[in-house]
């Protein structure tokens, strides 16, 4: 799955608004492949860390590299190129209300392709039936649940096969079924793509079915306390707050059943 050279390397990254420092000196790495998971306290800075490597808000100090590229050392132009191997689901799923599904998924595909309309239309079909929502396509955003529209805005994410999905909250909102499928979702699309996948996410259950490793963000000392994977974290790992976020603060630990 992995292989030597991270997918993406976090180096001593500081976030900060003025005088107000968000996290400090933040390090970790993630092979490719890895689904990846930003956990924390709230207001830790998890999703202000995750803005920072989809392009959205420059680090006051430190580096993110994609590969060999220091993404905010590129220009303009070369970091908008890094960004297009990006696929990202927002909390909201962000789809266009005004929009059809189909024509949502294609949003992309028209500005960053030259693919003719036929190819378009064949490729959000594809998209939107990897996702589940094969008939959806001339569905509007209101006509459908919370978890259709979380799948929905997957198929747009997916839209030009990207190298790196992105994903904040993804489970926000939706039932224990929905998020478990969703979850599972996840998975076949990091199988099938071979993505690295990069989540945010408070959310216990998933957290243990798919993340391959994770970074604690702590709120308090503005910094990484731990990372490794989640079930090493939980059995090992003697920092408190980790230990009680891990269990939600119960002498046992909730962990899902396994499948």
């Amino acid at each position: 799955m992995s292989t030597d050279k991270p997918a993406i390397s976090v180096e001593n990254v500081t976030l900060a608004f003025g005088a107000y420092v968000v996290q400090r000196d933040v390090s970790f790495s993630i092979m490719r492949g890895q689904i990846f998971v930003i956990m924390g306290d709230s207001g830790s800075g998890k999703s202000t860390m995750l803005r920072s490597m989809i392009g959205l808000l420059p680090p006051t100090g430190g580096s993110i590299a994609y590969g060999n590229e220091a993404f905010w050392s590129l220009d303009e132009d070369h970091r908008a190129e890094v960004q297009r191997r990006f696929g990202i689901l927002f909390q909201s799923s962000a789809l266009w209300s005004s929009m059809t599904l189909a024509e949502n998924v294609a949003l992309p595909l028209t500005q960053y392709t030259t693919r003719n309309r036929d190819e378009i239309d064949t490729i959000v079909s594809l998209k939107l039936a990897l996702v589940g929502l094969k008939g959806f396509e001339d569905y509007y955003p209101s006509e459908i649940s919370g978890g259709m529209k979380k799948r929905a805005g997957l198929a747009r994410a997916i839209a030009l096969d990207p190298s790196i999905l992105f994903f904040d909250e993804p489970s926000a909102g939706l039932d224990p079924i929905s998020s478990k499928r969703l979850d599972d979702l996840i998975l076949e699309l990091r199988d099938a793509l071979g993505a690295t996948v990069v989540m945010v996410t408070h959310e216990l259950p998933s957290i243990f079915a798919i993340a391959d490793r994770a970074v604690f963000l702590d709120g308090e000392t503005h910094t990484a306390t731990a990372h490794g994977s989640p079930q090493e974290l939980l059995e090992n790992c003697k920092i408190p707050k980790v230990h009680d976020f891990l269990t939600r603060g119960n002498p046992a630990p909730i962990v899902p059943p396994s499948p």
